[in-house]
């Protein structure tokens, strides 16, 4: 069987303070820096940070961040959950990036995407009909940075290049680059077809649903003759001693998330009925007691922000408990 990697990855949800009080963001940032640090101590393989420009989470500049948890660790690979590139220079994110890589000892990786919120589209001044098109031409030149060779390209989203390297280039192997992906048939063969490993976004419903999506990626992989790649699947969770206690952990502030995003995008509520199905054996969310999580990652495998204290705990068990466990069931 494939090497299985087990990691973590956060948005930097803006969470409260033990008198009820939201945190100011600059305190959350030291918290998912801490949160990494953890990681790195329980064991697992990997903890990634998203970006996103909004005032519900903390993490704008996940390289920054990464750059300071790389400074605390030694061991664990750090990366972005995700880096909407859209919305970013290709240039610019392969240099943050290899920079990271260079600093961190060869540990850096990223995970690009379009992001499945649009606020940095007009921060930075992209016109949201351009949405297809500007992450098919970003991606399309970050793929030809990844091969570290001098780059000739043109389009219509930036300027072109003629025969540029870029610098630094990354010391060591390449950097691995995943491609998220939120159940779209195109977004999976736009990855194959760019020979970049696959993250797939399980935030909801079954795992099982994603299964088509990955017979689709490794037969577009074969047709195009290119080797055999990883797959990864991000889902949302929390552990705790027991299932009860993880539930009534996380139940109010994943409420909070879903429908505060909900209105936004004029989603009806939802109540706990909708939680329990989620966080039942068929559902997305991987949250319970160690024994339950882990045997629901390995179900996957095979076919809300919370307060700070309880974060470190999850994490605590995560590495400590859920991994190993899994590891023994695959």
């Amino acid at each position: 069987m494939a090497e299985i990697e087990l990691g973590l990855d956060t948005f930097g949800d803006v969470t409260f303070d033990p008198n009820g009080q939201l945190l100011p963001q600059a305190q959350v940032l030291r918290n998912v820096v801490d949160e990494g640090v953890m990681a790195d101590q329980v064991g697992l393989d990997a903890f990634g940070v998203g970006e996103h420009h909004r005032p519900d989470f903390a993490i704008s500049a996940p390289e920054v961040i990464l750059a300071a948890i790389a400074g605390r660790t030694g061991r664990i690979r750090l990366g972005s959950a995700v880096t909407v590139l859209s919305t970013d220079d290709p240039v610019r994110v392969f240099q943050r990036f290899s920079t990271l890589h260079a600093v961190s000892n060869g540990r850096a990786e990223i995970t690009v995407g379009r992001g499945s919120f649009t606020e940095s589209y007009p921060l930075f001044g992209f016109d949201l009909s351009q949405y297809e098109r500007l992450f098919e031409e970003r991606l399309e030149v970050f793929a030809r940075l990844l091969e570290q060779q001098p780059v000739t390209w043109s389009g219509h989203t930036r300027a072109p290049l003629e025969n540029v390297t870029v610098y630094p280039p990354i010391e060591h192997g390449g950097l691995r680059t995943w491609v998220g992906v939120g159940g779209s048939p195109a977004s999976v063969v736009r990855a194959a077809r760019h020979r970049l490993p696959l993250m797939l976004a399980i935030i909801g419903g079954s795992p099982a649903r994603f299964s088509s999506y990955v017979a689709l990626y490794q037969k577009t992989l074969a047709e195009i003759g290119a080797p055999p790649l990883p797959v990864g699947a991000h889902s949302p969770g929390h552990v705790a001693a027991t299932d009860e206690q993880a539930k009534e952990e996380v139940w109010p502030h994943y409420q909070t998330m879903m429908n505060r995003i909900g209105r936004e995008r004029g989603w009806s509520p939802i109540g706990r009925a909708h939680f329990e199905r989620e966080a039942g054996p068929l559902g997305a969310l991987c949250v319970g007691a160690p024994e339950t999580v882990a045997a629901k990652i390995a179900n996957t495998i095979r076919g809300g922000g919370r307060p700070h204290d309880k974060l470190l705990t999850s994490i605590e068990l995560y590495g400590r408990k859920v991994a190993p466990m899994v590891r023994d069931l695959i």
